[in-house]
C-alpha cells in the first residue's frame, strides 16, 4: 500500500524530520483519546497548502490511504489510520496569519491551538466562543473537523456557528475555497459548514476564517445541589424556559460528584446526588436578573441549596478534571455524548439509571445540560468479555431512546470509527445513500480517512 516509489517521492518532498516512516516514530500517531492503536505506515507533517496539495496528488496517484489529523484529542476514532497508510498531521501549520478586530476576524491555519486563537483575539476584547474541555491541546483544525462545542456552547453554539470560510484541498486533490469574509454571504452552496464536522473524510483545510466575539463585560457563576436526579432534571428544563439564558449550564451526577469529592473533599455538601454549574454573563445589570430568575427556577422539591458561586475558576477546574479521572479509573470506558431535548432530559436521566442498574453496570454522567448534550461514560473493562456484552446492550438500549426522544447519537465528538455501527439508527436509506455519494464526489479513489463515519 506503501510504494516505494511514493516513499521516494514524499522524501524528494519533505526533509527527514517532516516525514517518518520507522515504526517507533510513527507509533505516536497510532492513537487519538479513543485508546484504540493503529499504526500508519508514515506520517507527513506539511507546513503549507502547496505541499498538503501535492501529498494528496500522490496518494491519488498511489492509491494510498491519507488520514488528516490534529492534536489527537478526539474521542470517536476518527483520526486513527484504520487501514495504514499516511498520517497526515497538521499540527506544524501554526501560522495566525491575520487578527482583523475592525471585521472580527482571525484567520489561521489548521494546527493552530484553540487556546492560542483565545489569547490572540483576548487583549482586543474578543474570543473565540468554542471551548471543549481540550481547548488549551487541541487544534482549530481538529475543532473544525467535529464542529466541537463545549460548555458555553448553550448561548454561543459550536465551531459550525463560528467559521466564516475555509481553504481546502478535496480528496480528488482541487484546491476550493468556501464561504466568504463576510458575516452575510448566500452566493451558492454553503460549503463551509458542510466541511465542518465531516471529519478529514471530504478534503483537508489548509486555512480557516473564524468569527470572533466580544468578551462579556461581566461573568458570574451558580451553583445549585439536590438530593435526587429527578429535582434536578426538572431545574434544567425550568431553567430552559427562561427568557434570560445562562451562558453555561453543566450537570453532573452522584458519580461525578464522587469523583471530585475524592480530588476535592470539602468542596461539595455530604448529602448531594446530583448538582448544576450555571455560569451568566452580560452587563451587570442583566446579570442580576438572570441570576434571580435562575435561582427561582432551581427550587426544586428536591433544591439543598442554590447560590452566587464565590470561586468560579475552581469549579470550571474541578469540571475540566472529570474525563481525566474517569481515565483513571476505567483507561478504556465508553464515552459517548448524546444529545436529547431538554425538556425530555428527565425521562432520559432516569432511564440511564435504570439502565444502568439493569445491566450491572458503573455509569457516570455528566454534559451540557443547557443543550441536552450528556457525556454518558459505561466504566467497564474491555478485558471482562461478559462486561463488553451487557455494555453493548446498554448502549444499544440507550442509544435508540435517544432517537425515541428525537436526539442525536452525538453531539460533539463526531462519528469517527467508534459510533459508524450505529448511525443507521439516525439517518435514513436515501439521506445516507446521498451522504456517501457527497464523499464520492470530493474523494473518488476513497483515500481521506478511509472507513470512517458510515457503516462498514
Amino acid at each position: 500500500m506503501l510504494t516505494a516509489e511514493l516513499v521516494s517521492a514524499l522524501h524528494n518532498l519533505l526533509p527527514p524530520d517532516r516525514f517518518y516512516t520507522d515504526p517507533v516514530e510513527c507509533y505516536t500517531y497510532a492513537y487519538d483519546n479513543s485508546r484504540k492503536i493503529f499504526p500508519p505506515q508514515a506520517v507527513a507533517f506539511p507546513l503549507t497548502t502547496d505541499e498538503v496539495h501535492t501529498i494528496i496528488n500522490l496518494c491519488n496517484q498511489h492509491n494510498t490511504p491519507l488520514v488528516p489529523r490534529g492534536r489527537g484529542t478526539g474521542t470517536a476514532g476518527g483520526s486513527l489510520p484504520e487501514r495504514g497508510g499516511i498520517a497526515l498531521s497538521l499540527e506544524r501549520m501554526l501560522n495566525i496569519i491575520s487578527v482583523d478586530i475592525a471585521n472580527r476576524v482571525i484567520v489561521a491555519e489548521p494546527g493552530v491551538l484553540n487556546q492560542s486563537i483565545q489569547n490572540a483575539a483576548k487583549p482586543h476584547g474578543f474570543f473565540w466562543p468554542p471551548d471543549p474541555s481540550s481547548a488549551a491541546y487541541s487544534s482549530i483544525g481538529g475543532n473544525i473537523a467535529t464542529s466541537a462545542g463545549g460548555p458555553h456552547a448553550v448561548k454561543y453554539g459550536t465551531t459550525r456557528d463560528h467559521v466564516l470560510g475555509l481553504k481546502a484541498i478535496t480528496g480528488a486533490g482541487e484546491m476550493i475555497k468556501t464561504g466568504c469574509y463576510t458575516t452575510k454571504g448566500v452566493v451558492g452552496y454553503d460549503l463551509t459548514r458542510l466541511l465542518i464536522g465531516s471529519e478529514g473524510t471530504l478534503a483537508v483545510i489548509t486555512e480557516a476564517t473564524l468569527k470572533l466575539t466580544a468578551l462579556p463585560s461581566v461573568v458570574a457563576g451558580i451553583t445549585a445541589y439536590f438530593q435526587d436526579l429527578e429535582s434536578c432534571a426538572t431545574a434544567i428544563t425550568q431553567i430552559m424556559a427562561l427568557p434570560q439564558l445562562p451562558s453555561a449550564l453543566e450537570f453532573l451526577d452522584n458519580g461525578s460528584l464522587n469523583l471530585i469529592r475524592g480530588r476535592h473533599p470539602d468542596m461539595l455538601p455530604d448529602d448531594a446526588n446530583a448538582m448544576l454549574m450555571i455560569e451568566v454573563d452580560g452587563s451587570e445589570q442583566d446579570i442580576a436578573i438572570t441570576i434571580s430568575s435562575i435561582l427561582d427556577a432551581c427550587k426544586t422539591n428536591g433544591l439543598i441549596r442554590a447560590s452566587r458561586a464565590e470561586n468560579t475558576a475552581a469549579l470550571w477546574k474541578a469540571r475540566k478534571a472529570l474525563s481525566p479521572l474517569l481515565r483513571e479509573i476505567a483507561p478504556k470506558k465508553i464515552n459517548e455524548d448524546i444529545v436529547v431535548p431538554v425538556d425530555t432530559l428527565p425521562e432520559f436521566l432516569s432511564a440511564l439509571e435504570r439502565f444502568s442498574n439493569q445491566y450491572q453496570l458503573a455509569n457516570v454522567n455528566f454534559g451540557h445540560a443547557g443543550n441536552g448534550n450528556i457525556h454518558v461514560n459505561l466504566l467497564i473493562d474491555p478485558n471482562n468479555a461478559d462486561q463488553v456484552i451487557r455494555a453493548e446492550q446498554c448502549l444499544d438500549k440507550i442509544f435508540d431512546l435517544v432517537i425515541r426522544l428525537n436526539g442525536t447519537l452525538s453531539g460533539e465528538h463526531g462519528i469517527g470509527s467508534e459510533k459508524r455501527a450505529f448511525i443507521g439508527k439516525e439517518i435514513d436509506q436515501p439521506t445516507l445513500s446521498l451522504m456517501k455519494n457527497i464523499k464520492l464526489l470530493f474523494d473518488p479513489n476513497n483515500i481521506l480517512n478511509p472507513g470512517k463515519l458510515f457503516p462498514q
